[in-house]
């Protein structure tokens, strides 16, 4: 192929994986050339990208994460060497488990080859699974949760190309591991439990670090969105009410700001009003408050 037509290239120097020792060359997204055409931001702060005519569909999620093509260990770049040794131990005694994953979900992957969707959907499959069995030095539950909900995103994507497959649950499982994780990572965020603040960008997607305005805004949108299928009503109402503590917490005086752009406070306005009338409905549908004796 032509190397102008090219979306991605190898690093010279190589790799080496910390679990099995293989060495490999990282792939890296070349940037510019008209390669990414931005197009519109979604509710959940992800950017979608239009199909370039010369270069067709390219996925920038899909080269972030570092993985070993033997062992399938997977994590951010810089996290990546990094491991303690309990933490080796334990991701090299489950790389079967992990090669058993793949090979269940996608019927065998090769790393080796140029990324495209299913291997970007993989690495973050595999990146969540991994970082469960990270220390707390690297901040592993902000990195699960934005595996999780970059998974869900892609395996989304993976649904629609392949309708008759089990991709659109596997999405709905990562949706809710967002969920989950974010919930969680709030929490730690107040207590300081991790160190968050060296994630450096905080995301959601790679084009713009939305901090922890887009954290409190991310959390809200999957409580609607996972919190909402809580069987309990009450259970729901709950979940909601905590969400709108976020919003309010983000939303403020409603005055815009460097990390609070007017795009960012009208998607909270919309979903904090949507929230509202969700909770009426689910309040009619608890019933009254059970007096106590």
């Amino acid at each position: 192929m032509d190397k102008d037509l090219k979306v991605s290239f190898r690093q010279k120097s190589p790799s080496v994986c910390p679990v099995c020792s293989f060495e490999f060359h990282r792939e890296e997204l070349f940037s510019g050339g008209g390669r990414l055409i931005a197009g519109k931001l979604t509710d959940e702060l992800r950017r979608l990208y239009d199909v370039s005519k010369k270069y067709g569909r390219v996925y920038p999620l899909a080269y972030v994460l570092t993985v070993c093509p033997s062992c399938y260990y997977s994590s951010f770049p810089k996290d990546f060497e990094n491991l303690e040794a309990m933490e080796t131990v334990k991701i090299r005694d489950l790389t079967t488990a992990r090669k058993n994953a793949i090979k269940k979900f996608f019927g065998g992957l090769d790393f080796n080859s140029d990324r495209d969707l299913k291997t970007g959907a993989a690495s973050y499959m595999l990146a969540v699974d991994c970082y469960s069995y990270r220390n707390k030095k690297i901040a592993p539950t902000f990195k699960i949760a934005l595996s999780a909900i970059r998974a869900a995103w892609l395996f989304t994507d993976l649904a629609k190309e392949n309708p008759d497959s089990a991709y659109s649950k596997i999405a709905v499982f990562f949706y809710k591991k967002a969920y989950q994780s974010y919930v969680k990572l709030l929490d730690i965020m107040q207590t300081g439990a991790e160190p968050v603040e060296t994630m450096g960008n905080m995301g959601p997607d790679t084009d713009k670090n939305w901090g922890y305005e887009g954290v409190l805004y991310l959390t809200a949108v999957l409580t609607v969105k996972v919190g909402s299928k809580e069987a309990d009503p009450k259970k729901r109402i709950e979940n909601f009410d905590k969400c709108k503590r976020y919003l309010s917490r983000l939303f403020g005086s409603g005055k815009t700001s460097k990390s609070k752009p007017s795009e960012l406070l009208d998607k909270t306005k919309d979903l904090y009003d949507k929230i509202n009338e969700m909770i009426d409905e689910w309040n009619q549908e608890a019933g009254p408050p059970q007096e106590t004796a």
